[in-house]
């Protein structure tokens, strides 16, 4: 088995590819299978070897990094974007927390109106659930006098 995946190898990506689209029409589980082996091998394209190691695209580094962090050739410019751009991402960590603090507040206002309003209904459903108290009390101020 081997000797033949050196073979076709050698032979290069088209034969793989060929291969793989044979495979799918005769039979799509084998294509399937056949799909799989080339993906986690490295075996189509330039990517030989990467896609096990999490690195399917190894230029990926390149497209990653935005375009504005490339120098400009004129050092007083990319030393006033630097600066600007530092400025922006603080700025913009100083709004995430500016919103998370704001929204602590709504959630710490919303638990306090829960909480009086849960108090004001245990209160209620007591003074309902105990009518008699009122008139007892009463009841013996009169027998006293």
């Amino acid at each position: 088995m081997t000797q033949m995946v050196a073979r076709l190898d050698d032979l290069g990506t088209p034969i793989w590819v060929a291969l793989l689209v044979l495979s799918f029409v005769v039979f799509w589980p084998v294509g399937l299978a056949l799909l799989a082996f080339l993906l986690t091998s490295g075996r189509l394209g330039s990517h030989r070897g990467h896609w096990c190691s999490g690195r399917v695209f190894p230029k990926r580094e390149r497209w990653a990094r935005p375009y504005w962090h490339s120098q400009s050739g004129n050092s007083a410019f990319d030393e006033y974007r630097d600066h600007t751009l530092q400025r922006l991402e603080e700025e913009q960590q100083e709004f995430h927390e500016f919103l998370k603090q704001l929204r602590m507040a709504k959630d710490r206002t919303e638990f306090d109106r829960f909480m009086a309003n849960r108090a004001a209904r245990a209160n209620e459903d007591e003074t309902a659930e105990d009518p008699d108290a009122d008139h007892d009390q009463g009841d013996e101020t009169q027998t006293d006098a």
